[in-house]
């Protein structure tokens, strides 16, 4: 059995620190193995992002899926459902299912199956890692790549092996700790421009990932651990708008690739077609994907990716049993009908 860890400082004004014991990522990848033909069909979807990002694969990325996961049962209907559109788009999409288990706060409020799996506050982080790690699983086997936010460096311990691509939050990009993650993941990683709409901190992020860097951190088997890493080649900026508005339009865009040039960085970018660019509304995102096909169509070749927070149904509700089922409890969503007849006119 399990015992809790009290420390309580003896002067009453400080806060004391309950800890309990969690499973170490080695632990978990044990239970929960990617054997080696799993394993095998990540690092190609890793290096088809790769390409699409680079410009040596014409179609366009998108990224699509829930704000966040809540119910690994309409998770698993919504994969089920996009690794076919997949299969039958693959001539001009490459499609990333979102699969975010983190949920960043301003203040307070459910931060994702990771840290709340049972919805109802206790904060059961032993089983939101075990459930996380098994979804992912169920869902990377129906050959779907998979996509994420890293929020707390330790989740990609967990669960970076079962990860395609992934994202720094706005509210992240500025992080040391992030950008010095994100230099040891063998992934494609893109960093978000900051809430405020300007990309100079992303950009910077961007180049402090891509060197080497020695930091504290935490190996697999749990123990604190200098970690030295070899710098990430593959990261990028995403465009999410800002405080004052969007910016996915083409002279937002082309301001953008002045900036990724003039820092001497791959003017190749994603553009995220929810949060400040869709004003928060996620029936305006099909608006702001037939913007982006546009500029693309007429030639603008910096456009490599799109975003879409989609589920099985328009819109969100609030964190109050009974949920309706394939609802967002986080961000508003497009609905799967109006996602699958979005994506099929990408030409």
């Amino acid at each position: 059995m399990q015992h809790a860890q009290n420390n309580t400082a003896k002067d009453t004004g400080t806060v004391p620190r309950r800890s309990l014991p969690l499973p170490s990522p080695a632990v978990l990848r044990d239970r929960l193995p990617v054997d080696p033909a799993l394993a095998t069909q990540i690092e190609q979807h890793r290096q088809t992002i790769r390409n699409i990002l680079n410009g040596d694969d014409p179609r366009l990325l998108v990224i699509t899926g829930p704000c966040s996961l809540h119910d690994p049962k309409s998770a698993l209907e919504y994969g089920h459902r996009l690794a076919e559109l997949a299969q039958t788009l693959e001539d001009k999409v490459f499609i990333v299912m979102r699969a975010y288990v983190e949920k960043p706060r301003t203040t307070v409020g459910w931060k994702g199956m990771l840290y709340d799996p049972h919805l109802d506050g206790s904060n059961d982080i032993a089983t939101g890692l075990n459930v996380s790690r098994h979804l992912l699983l169920d869902l990377a086997r129906l050959g779907l790549p998979l996509a994420t936010e890293l929020l707390h460096p330790m989740a990609a311990d967990y669960l970076g092996d079962l990860l395609s691509w992934a994202a720094i939050g706005a509210r992240t990009t500025e992080s040391q700790i992030h950008r010095e993650m994100v230099s040891g993941l063998p992934l494609p990683v893109g960093f978000k421009n900051g809430t405020d709409g300007s990309i100079d901190i992303a950009c910077d992020a961007m180049g402090a990932a891509a060197h080497p860097h020695t930091h504290l951190g935490m190996d697999c088997d749990g123990h604190s651990a200098l970690l030295q890493t070899a710098g990430n080649p593959d990261t990028h900026l995403v465009l999410r708008g800002g405080h004052h508005g969007p910016n996915f339009d083409a002279e937002s865009i082309r301001q953008a690739v002045s900036t990724l040039e003039s820092k001497g960085q791959a003017p190749r970018l994603v553009v995220d077609c929810s949060h400040a660019n869709s004003g928060k509304d996620p029936l305006r995102q099909p608006e702001v994907l037939r913007d982006l096909l546009a500029q693309r169509n007429g030639g603008n070749g910096h456009i490599a990716g799109v975003m879409l927070e989609s589920h099985l149904e328009d819109g969100k509700q609030a964190l109050a049993k009974p949920l309706q089922y394939g609802l967002s409890i986080t961000d508003g969503c497009l609905g799967w009908e109006k996602t699958q007849q979005l994506l099929c006119e990408i030409d």
